[in-house]
């Protein structure tokens, strides 16, 4: 019974560490629709999805708005 559970116990730690390791990649455009300075992360974020991105974030000193979307 107790090599059982050391082998369940075993596996899940396995698989929890297997499953932290994975993590999509974020690739990043800047917008072309976004005119201005940007510093709001929310108008940035609506300006991209309407340029078909998942998203967006204001970036950088120069305050640019960039889109984003999985790879």
């Amino acid at each position: 019974m107790e090599k059982k559970s050391f082998l369940g116990i075993t596996f899940l730690l396995i698989l929890l560490m297997a499953s932290q390791g994975i993590e999509a990649r974020v690739c990043q455009s800047q917008s072309h629709g976004f005119s201005g300075l940007c510093w709001s992360d929310k108008n940035c974020a609506t300006v991209c999805r309407n340029e078909h991105f998942t998203g967006g974030r204001c970036r950088g000193l120069r305050r640019k708005c960039f889109c984003t979307r999985d790879c």
